[in-house]
């Protein structure tokens, strides 16, 4: 069957002929040999729009074939360019490198900064975390999406990397009054154990879906039984523990920041869901749940 592929204004782009039993993958292959600059990473396919909504329905499936969306012949794709892209995990590592390396410096590299600096277990607390992130970049986490823009690359390490140097450079700089020891030491044990949570978090929802799967599971185990987004509840209290322990205003920032996101990302996931599982039609009813942080939120 033969399809036309029209720009969001409408204008035509191309016209591909295909199979009904091809796959939205295969169709993307079909569409980069004519386009080149389009990989298949790079684009987006959708229906038209219909009477009454909004915007069209999007091939989001590549495994599904074109006709269980309704195409057949003579019928229109609406194309979008989703921009450059770039792997998951090729920005996870960059920016989680860039404060596994830019923290150390303030603290390895005195001579070239200012001397004397004894911060130790901050150091290794900020190493430990984005060390452990990094592997869970590829060993634990499974991605929706295979790409993201580019421009993420350079937004999340921007974020990153400066945070780590503002967080860094006031920690161990030579007129930064330490806390009391004991304080600092029992903060910043709770905060690894915290980021056990997390690691532990991660791996629960690692395994929610066999290789190939994509439908949506409720989360179950460990804080997931009480808590939407247990593993956003155990990143915030590591680093509001260890903003506690070296009591720097910068560290404070950092951890309100992180925390302010985090619970964006976190209201949308449980609102979605619960609207999954209603409890409808042979579906299950989602479990009341703190979202992110009991007893507040």
């Amino acid at each position: 069957m033969k399809l036309e592929v029209v720009s969001r204004s409408g204008r035509s782009i191309a016209t591909l002929d295909v199979n009904p039993d091809s796959t939205v993958a295969e169709l993307k292959k079909k569409f980069h040999g004519l386009k080149k600059t389009y990989y298949p990473a790079r684009q987006r396919f959708a229906l038209p729009v219909k009477a009454g909504e909004t915007r069209g329905q999007v091939l989001s499936d590549d495994s599904k074939r074109l006709s269980d969306y309704g195409l057949a012949e003579g019928g229109k794709l609406e194309f979008k360019d989703l921009g450059p892209q770039i792997g998951y995990s090729t920005v996870f590592f960059w920016e989680y490198f860039g404060p596994l390396v830019v923290y150390p410096l303030f603290f390895f590299l005195p001579q070239y900064l200012y001397p004397h600096i004894k911060k130790k277990l901050a150091c290794a607390y900020w190493c430990f975390h984005y060390a452990k992130r990094i592997v869970e970049t590829f060993t634990v986490h499974k991605f929706g999406h295979a790409t993201m823009p580019i421009f993420n690359l350079f937004k999340n390490c921007g974020y990153y990397w400066g945070y780590a140097a503002y967080v860094s450079y006031f920690v161990n700089h030579p007129l930064y009054t330490a806390p009391n020891q004991t304080v600092s030491v029992a903060c910043l044990a709770a905060a690894v154990l915290a980021q056990l949570g997390n690691f532990w978090s991660h791996l629960i929802l690692a395994g929610l879906r066999k290789p190939g799967e994509k439908e949506y599971r409720i989360p179950k185990g460990g804080l997931f039984n009480y808590v939407s987004c247990a593993n956003y509840t155990f990143e915030i209290w590591g680093w509001l523990l260890y903003s506690v322990a070296v009591q720097s205003i910068p560290a404070y920032l950092f951890a309100a920041t992180g925390a302010a996101q985090m619970t964006q990302w976190a209201i949308a996931k449980h609102n979605r869901l619960r609207k999954l599982f209603d409890g409808k039609d042979g579906r299950p009813k989602y479990p009341r749940r703190w979202i992110i942080f009991p007893p507040f939120l």
